[in-house]
């Protein structure tokens, strides 16, 4: 399947816009992990972090990274599979939704007051996010290879 010019442009934008809120949460949960460690257990404030973690995950980082997918997904309709910049760009992808669901899985650690990482841990984690956005964005519109 080709898609028209017209219906490719108005994909590409839909998909940047989703994955501007994606990105948006992963650059945010993160710090708020950070933050959360220092909040004693069952304290005011730790409840409320796990109110604003609950409410970022679900209601704008999760349905983000669908609609991501689902854009991202229809414009492969007119993509060059054997491009190794594509190929690349996928892998980091991969990483990218990995690294979503180990936030959902820390998220839910928190939420049981069972965090096992410390405050350090989720500062270098909050970098993979950016790492990985730098590498697609490169690959996507040098396309090096």
């Amino acid at each position: 399947m080709t898609l028209s010019a017209t219906a490719y442009l108005w994909l590409k934008a839909l998909h940047l816009i989703f994955v501007i809120a994606w990105m948006a949460g992963l650059f945010y949960l993160p710090r708020l992990f950070v933050y959360h460690t220092q909040a004693k257990p069952g304290s005011d404030q730790s409840e409320l972090f796990k109110v604003m973690e609950r409410r970022l995950y679900r209601a704008i980082m999760v349905p983000a990274l669908v609609l991501t997918l689902i854009f991202g997904g229809l414009l492969l309709a007119n993509a060059d599979w054997q491009a190794g910049w594509l190929q690349a760009k996928l892998v980091l992808l991969v990483g990218m939704v990995v690294f979503h669901f180990a936030c959902g899985r820390w998220k839910n650690d928190f939420a049981r007051d069972a965090n096992r990482h410390s405050e350090k841990f989720y500062r270098v984690a909050n970098e993979i996010p950016t790492l990985l956005m730098i590498g697609i964005v490169l690959l996507a519109v040098l396309k090096p290879f």
